[in-house]
């Protein structure tokens, strides 16, 4: 019994938030324009299937995030294990990296349509930014973190070049703080995709833009759910990837 508990008041609260949401606007607090009711979704979401739309718009989606993700996070974790491994190459790249990494991802849309223009490489670009340094600075600390001990031992051994030094040693101990980064970037990617598709690249962050604009505040929301399952499903399956990459640890 105690160990059903816990799923069933998670889904009683659930159910309680659905219908305070669904009470609201039948209520006449908020105006349904404004904040739809949750049991006018499913036909919103049947309707968006039935012209087509919700899949040509998520494969587009899938299609940025999947290249931005892909890209930023090779990037960061390239970056991030030179810096982590070399003090002098930490020390020339400091000043740039506390100059570029204040910046928003959203700052850099303007230069995505000037130097792409409005296509699917200019959201892949904002996505990969917005990936790049949440990955780069966990595995910069991942790779700082390891113990100084297990590198000496390795030394020790004849593992003293750095490439030796990288796949013995580093990277195997680093791999738990990497993967804790590239978790965090799952759900980055997808707040970035909405922002690089809002000035006009084809996806769901502009099949959303379109529906506000008419006030069909149903399908916005019918795409938030989406995102919301897409990221769902991905985590899970990198939970299930994590734990098989490190089942040395049990």
């Amino acid at each position: 019994m105690t160990a059903l508990r816990a799923p069933a008041l998670a889904a009683l609260g659930l159910l309680a938030f659905l219908l305070f949401w669904e009470a609201m606007p039948r209520l006449g607090l908020i105006n349904p324009a404004f904040l739809p009711p949750p049991s006018t979704i499913p036909a919103a979401f049947l309707n968006e299937i039935r012209l087509g739309v919700w899949g040509e718009a998520v494969w587009s989606s899938l299609s940025h995030y999947l290249v931005g993700l892909v890209t930023g996070a090779g990037a960061g974790i390239a970056l991030g294990v030179l810096v982590g491994m070399f003090r002098g190459f930490e020390a020339l790249t400091a000043w740039i990296v506390r100059l570029l990494r204040p910046i928003p991802g959203l700052a850099w849309v303007p230069f995505a349509i000037i130097w792409f223009g409005v296509q699917p490489s200019a959201a892949v670009f904002i996505i990969a930014i917005g990936v790049f340094w949440i990955v780069f600075f966990a595995t910069q600390g991942a790779v700082r973190g390891v113990d100084r001990d297990l590198v000496e031992v390795a030394q020790a051994f004849g593992f003293r070049s750095p490439l030796s030094r990288l796949t013995k040693i580093l990277l195997p101990a680093a791999t738990p703080g990497i993967l804790v980064g590239l978790r965090t970037a799952l759900g980055q990617a997808w707040m970035a995709v909405v922002a690089a598709e809002i000035f006009g690249v084809p996806g769901v962050g502009a099949r959303m833009m379109q529906a506000s604009s008419l006030l069909s505040t149903d399908i916005v929301v019918v795409y938030m759910l989406t995102m919301a399952g897409l990221y769902g499903l991905f985590d899970t399956g990198f939970v299930a990837l994590q734990g098989w990459l490190l089942r040395w640890r049990a």
